[in-house]
């Protein structure tokens, strides 16, 4: 690699791979632990919504390059007038809580500010052993927005939220497990692998059941005529009973369209 191509890698970015139905997203910022410029958080909605509309993309884990998963907002960032980075943040953090399937956080490392922002925003969160959570904005002055404040209350409940947000203090993957944060714990140099294998299964499973569970766990309980329309029309309920029965691997066939819709086939 010449030295053009190692400055280009450098350059903070986001990457993408897509492999075998599970997009991989990987922030890329090493020098400055995966922190997020404001070009990355205005990127990430753009990405998202691509992969969203990729009818081959049945997962989505969110990771960062090297030993660290993110570092939080580019300090250098938030001298930018007018608050615009904070804003940016949180229409990442939501552009991926709204993605339309299952969305994982791998965890090495640093999960601080707005990466812990990220990592909250994913459906689960898996950390390698020795990971770092932390939620800081009392360190800089900063008030918290209240989405993410109730999405961190959501996971954690009240008094572990009013612990990381009044203090801004770290913990480690023992008490982010015990409190909610974190789903599993897996030891060093194991969490990609598991993590591979876990978003293998998912991508194996009903998109109509995922779909229908997200919307349902994120508060949507006004849609239940929707889902059971779409359950009649999708034929995967005959196919995992008929799969079940023949002791062989479903072929489920309902999809997500671009535009959040359903689609079949």
């Amino acid at each position: 690699m010449d030295l053009r191509e190692q400055t280009a890698r450098a350059e903070p970015r986001l990457e993408h791979t897509v492999v075998d139905g599970v997009a991989t997203v990987v922030i890329s910022n090493p020098a400055k632990r995966n922190a997020m410029t404001s070009d990355m958080w205005q990127a990430l909605p753009v990405l998202l919504e691509g992969l969203a509309a990729d009818p081959g993309v049945r997962v989505l884990v969110l990771t960062g390059v090297g030993n660290t998963f993110c570092a939080g907002a580019d300090i250098a960032s938030l001298q930018e007038p007018g608050g615009r980075p904070q804003a940016l943040a949180v229409r990442a953090e939501e552009a991926l809580a709204a993605f339309p399937r299952p969305t994982l956080a791998a965890v090495r490392g640093y999960c601080v500010g707005g990466g812990s922002q990220l990592a909250a925003a994913c459906d689960l969160r898996f950390a390698e052993e020795g990971a770092s959570f932390g939620v800081t904005p009392a360190k800089l002055g900063i008030v918290y927005p209240s989405s993410s404040t109730r999405r961190l209350v959501t996971l954690v409940g009240p008094a572990t939220a009013k612990f990381l947000l009044f203090s801004g203090e770290l913990i480690g993957t023992e008490r982010a497990l015990r409190s909610g944060l974190v789903d599993e714990v897996l030891p060093e140099g194991g969490l990609m692998d598991r993590v591979s294998v876990f978003a293998r299964v998912l991508a194996s499973r009903s998109q109509l059941t995922q779909a229908a569970a997200k919307e349902f766990a994120d508060g949507r309980e006004d849609r239940d005529a929707h889902w059971a329309r779409q359950a009649r029309g999708s034929g995967d309920t005959a196919e995992g009973v008929a799969a079940f029965l023949e002791r062989r691997t479903p072929r489920f066939t309902w999809t997500t369209g671009s535009t959040g819709a359903a689609t079949s086939g």
